[in-house]
């Protein structure tokens, strides 16, 4: 009887973890890019909904 388990070296379980730890990290990093850009652009469309509810109301839309 030919027992598999176990056949995985620890350096392929060290490179396995590491690419997990990086893709991690880089998702991380791509999510607090895209908050901080919405954050950003947040104030801009506030302001443009301001705009367009003025001009609603003094009917020049």
């Amino acid at each position: 009887m030919n027992d598999a388990r176990g056949a995985l070296a620890v350096e392929t379980l060290l490179k396995i973890v590491l690419v997990l730890v990086a893709v991690l990290l880089v998702i991380e990093v791509l999510s607090a890019l895209i908050s901080g850009i919405i954050g950003l652009l947040q104030p801009l469309v506030m302001l443009a909904i301001l705009v367009l509810i003025v001009l609603w109301l003094l009917d020049r839309l």
